[in-house]
């Protein structure tokens, strides 16, 4: 299986894979907990992604040198370690799937394919001064919106809204960073540093606490 796998610094690293089936015997690494949870998995497709998505937090980890914990998601969705230790997210789209670790912080990754309707969308997510700056361009509104799911997954409390509570700086869509702020909750005034990518097209974004 073909993957990527970077080191962002000593405490932190993101893999993306491509999604293929996996051999059951690949999997022997999950906690038993994990392995009921994908064997309750009917749909072909979605095992698909949620194995190819353990299997790029694995390399993550391996190549901080940091044994693969088992993962479980808390009331709020999040995925948290089973021993206590470290951060992650996960994320996957249409043929990738991706995960990024860090020992200290919380974190948040996201991809999202490119695609036009997005923009018959963005008044769902989108401020009226995010709308202002925007261009009518699929990938710049994909490039918020996925920059928002990050800022979303790594805050990892439910009742944030995209619209009203998380706002981006303004930013072009050849920009390698976006920069935006939790308002209105307990977050408030939080700033994130989100960094973007395009990968052929699919948009990958990631941000660090």
């Amino acid at each position: 299986m073909q993957t990527k796998i970077e080191k962002i610094d000593s405490s932190s690293a993101l893999a993306i894979k491509i999604i293929e089936t996996q051999d059951e015997n690949e999997l022997d690494f999950l906690s038993f907990r994990e392995k009921l949870s994908y064997a309750n998995i009917s749909h072909l497709e979605k095992r698909r992604e949620w194995a190819t998505a353990r299997m790029a937090i694995r390399d993550a980890l391996e190549l901080l040198h940091v044994p693969y914990p088992g993962f479980f998601k808390d009331e709020h969705g999040k995925s948290q370690t089973m021993n206590g230790h470290g951060y992650m997210s996960l994320s996957h789209t249409n043929g990738y799937a991706s995960a990024i670790y860090h020992r200290d912080t919380p974190v948040g990754i996201d991809m999202d394919l490119i695609r036009e309707k997005i923009l018959r969308i963005g008044f769902r997510f989108l401020d009226q001064a995010e709308l202002d700056f925007l261009e009518k361009d699929p990938l710049h509104y994909t490039m918020a919106w996925s920059a928002k799911e990050s800022i979303f997954k790594c805050q990892g409390k439910r009742g944030v809204s995209f619209r009203e509570n998380i706002l981006l700086e303004p930013f072009d869509s050849k920009t390698g960073i976006i920069k935006g702020k939790i308002r209105g909750t307990d977050f408030t005034d939080h700033h994130y540093t989100v960094q973007v990518r395009v990968i052929s097209d699919v948009v990958l974004t990631y941000t660090i606490w």
